[in-house]
């Protein structure tokens, strides 16, 4: 999930010419509503990082490498997406 920030200046405009109710309403009939937001400032909810070291042995470096290489993304991609869906049909 991702939370964004309004971009008060055509917040309050919209509100003041629309009603309270615009910006819901044009999210409702799919309307884009992007140019009410403020993007820079969209944070993923629940999704702080933390580094962390992990030691493996080579052959699984290797392998993960090569499943990199196979999906066209980064060998910590790959870690990521396992673990998370691990974790998922875990809970």
């Amino acid at each position: 999930m991702i939370t964004f920030e309004f971009d008060e200046t055509k917040s309050q405009a919209n509100l003041l010419k629309h009603g309270i109710n615009f910006f819901e309403k044009q999210f409702d009939e799919d309307v884009d509503i992007t140019s009410s937001l403020d993007i820079s400032k969209a944070k993923r909810v629940l999704q702080a990082q933390k580094r962390v070291n992990v030691d493996f042995p080579t052959w699984m470096i290797e392998s993960l490498d090569r499943e990199a290489g196979k999906l066209g993304v980064t060998r910590q991609s790959v870690i990521k997406v396992w673990l998370a869906e691990r974790l998922e049909k875990a809970a």
